[in-house]
């Protein structure tokens, strides 16, 4: 990282002319009143905790403590997992800034054959949700009894389907469940948020849009009592919401998802532009997503649309290889849904997956892995569960990872604020996801505050550049035009800029740069952490005129006071804002600059990397006197660098031939 240098507000002021060329204007009216959040429709479980803490939710957003909360949710499968990777794994996803671990419970995995439930070792669901609560995780636990999850029957056992009706209310079927959610009630004991636990919900089935006797909104409804009876009294009891799905309004929340290509589809050829990089405006329920049901009829969650907050469960950081179909994502492909979505509405953010795994191989040798063999709708890989995920099945770190971490950032940080904003739609906007010209953007508001939301890249489609861009937002206090001069934005471009923001107190009446996160350091007084867009110049509005930082990062701009204090802009080069990890480390929350992965544990800062490379982190604030073997340390101005050069070399590789090489048959 570059030295962060302090700037003189003189030294930023710029004279700006006028357009060097033609100008398009980009309007939107966000002036008419938001409607506002209603209580007492969906039943939610036991919400406060020992401690009096408390979760809830409105029509609109949850809510921790009374205040809105914004959260981002990661999918982790503790049966697909090496038990003893599960500790540093779950930190590796705080520091990721996940703030919910989710996770199905497949039921082949703990009852293949019938008798006792296998709840040991990497199936051990209990010892799992612990850490997770160690590493400062919420959890949410998909019961099933269908999970699907890429597993075989969807995760119910071979000789459940093989003896009687699914997924449905056939009264054997439903004695298996009631004992399966005792099992997992059982495991969950004293780690729901009513005991001081971090369990906030449960998932009831997926995917589910059968009708008829005995199913729908009745078997949803069952499997919610059973659930109860078990013990499992959580604030929040979700089902999937896509695919035409059924359930009884008000008794659980809908989840929603997307993803950028259809690994399930019949077709070996490119796809069409999928919608989830476009806005939404209507519905918030995205195309096909893979259920293997299908559904004749609008589902309950287009009716519940005004009900229920906005919450997702399922937006795609990586995808299956699929043996007729194997997709291959880009991070942009991924990164670039994210201010699509929360532009869209979306008041949770939920990947699946973040954390990648294995199948585990079943009795006898037999694979627990979706078949058409088994009847299942597709072939997946009989081991690997990759699904290019930020995090690898060993927690390796994909380069997805660091375009995704200043997002989760900016939503611990701001996702309070953006949570009670409503979707405003602008002027134009393009006639379907296959219209690539029209430019894609929204604005989220409350009064005069809001973000901007703009999106330049869709999965496999160049999208041209838009030239002579500036915004026109009308706000009840007025229109707010920038940036104040036209600028280019570049083909797969995205991003998120603050419309009237306060920053402790100083109104930043915009920026063109993407918020990251707000620092409390100290003496150092309030920083707020600032990411560049792209071949967009960094300018900020604020009451004494407009100001620019160069895109070279590290700099440090005092815009005001608080409390005595200094308050800051700190923005950020490209390279930095990847590196960035912002952890809690000895009672301090600090900014961690690597290439390698960071967490915490114990209070002290861990890094992982390749053990033949020097292990290198400048932190800001300092650390006072840290100790480590072989740590090298030197101050930068405010940054101090850590170095740890480990002692081993490059291993030596002998190759011995075991027999003469022979030729290989032809394909």
């Amino acid at each position: 990282m570059n030295r962060i240098r302090t700037l003189g507000a003189a030294l930023l002021l710029v004279a700006l002319g006028p357009p060097a060329g033609a100008e398009t204007l980009l309007k939107l009216d966000a002036r008419a009143e938001a409607l506002a959040p209603q209580t007492g429709y969906l039943k939610l479980g036991a919400a406060r905790s020992p401690q009096g803490h408390t979760l809830a939710a409105n029509s609109q957003y949850l809510l921790r403590d009374g205040q809105p909360w914004l959260p981002v949710m990661g999918e982790y499968h503790f049966s697909r997992a090496p038990a003893s990777q599960w500790a540093d794994q779950l930190r590796l996803m705080k520091a990721s800034g996940i703030d919910i671990v989710a996770s199905y419970v497949f039921w082949n995995h703990h009852q293949e054959l019938p008798g006792a439930f296998n709840w040991k070792g990497n199936h051990d669901l209990r010892r799992f949700v612990q850490l997770a609560q160690a590493a400062g995780l919420q959890v949410v636990v998909r019961l099933g009894p269908w999970a699907h999850g890429e597993s075989r029957y969807g995760g119910i056992p071979d000789w459940v389907v093989d003896r009687m009706p699914t997924r449905g209310n056939d009264a054997e079927y439903m004695g298996l469940v009631e004992r399966l959610y005792a099992e997992i009630g059982a495991q969950l004991k004293g780690l729901l948020w009513k005991d001081g636990g971090p369990v906030i919900g449960v998932q009831l089935e997926n995917e589910y849009n059968l009708r008829g006797p005995g199913r729908g909104e009745e078997h949803i409804s069952a499997l919610k009592k059973l659930a109860l009876k078990a013990g499992m009294d959580v604030p929040l009891y979700t089902v999937t919401g896509w695919d035409g799905t059924v359930y009884p309004s008000g008794e659980v929340t809908p989840v929603f998802g997307g993803y950028p290509d259809e690994p399930w589809a019949t077709s070996t050829q490119e796809l069409p532009p999928k919608e989830t990089h476009a806005f939404r405006f209507d519905t918030r329920v995205s195309g096909d997503l893979g259920a293997q049901t299908r559904s004749h009829a609008p589902g309950t969650a287009e009716t519940d649309k005004d009900k229920v907050p906005f919450l997702g469960a399922e937006y795609g950081p990586g995808l299956p290889a699929m043996y007729r179909r194997r997709t291959l994502v880009s991070p942009d492909d991924i990164a670039a849904m994210l201010p699509v979505q929360l532009g869209s509405g979306v008041n949770l953010f939920g990947y699946y997956m973040f954390h990648g795994g294995r199948n585990p191989v079943g009795v006898g040798g037999t694979g627990l892995e979706e078949s058409t063999l088994s009847g299942g709708y597709n072939d997946t890989p009989r081991i690997s569960y990759d699904f290019q995920a930020p995090l690898g099945p060993d927690g390796q770190q994909r380069p997805v990872l660091t375009k995704l971490r200043p997002f989760h950032y900016f939503l611990r940080d701001y996702g309070a604020r953006l949570a009670t904003m409503t979707v405003r739609q602008p002027e134009r906007t393009p006639a379907n996801p296959a219209d690539l010209q029209t430019p894609r953007w929204a604005v989220r508001a409350a009064g005069d505050s809001g973000f901007l939301f703009f999106n330049n890249h869709v999965r496999q489609y160049a999208m041209p550049a838009q030239t002579g861009v500036r915004f026109e937002v009308q706000l009840p206090g007025g229109t707010l035009t920038l940036p104040s001069r036209p600028v280019d934005i570049p083909t797969g471009s995205y991003f998120i800029w603050p419309l009237n923001l306060d920053l402790d107190g100083v109104k930043l009446r915009y920026a063109t740069a993407q918020p990251v996160a707000r620092l409390d350091a100290g003496a150092q007084g309030i920083v707020h952490v600032f990411a560049p867009t792209a071949g967009v110049e960094a300018e900020f509005a604020l009451a004494d005129g407009a100001k620019t930082m160069s895109s070279q990062g590290g700099q440090l701009l005092t815009i005001g006071k608080a409390g005595g204090r200094p308050v800051s802009v700190l923005l950020l080069s490209q390279q930095e804002a990847a590196e960035l990890q912002i952890l809690d480390i000895a009672g301090q929350r600090r900014l961690v600059f690597s290439a390698q992965q960071a967490w915490v544990a114990d209070g002290k800062l861990q890094l992982r990397g390749p053990a033949t490379q020097p292990l290198h982190a400048a932190v800001f604030p300092a650390l006072a006197k840290p100790k480590a073997p072989g740590l090298q340390m030197r101050q930068d101005g405010p940054l101090q660098h850590l170095e740890f050069k480990p002692e081993t070399s490059e291993p030596t590789l002998q190759i011995t031939a075991s027999r003469p090489a022979l030729t290989a048959p032809p394909c």
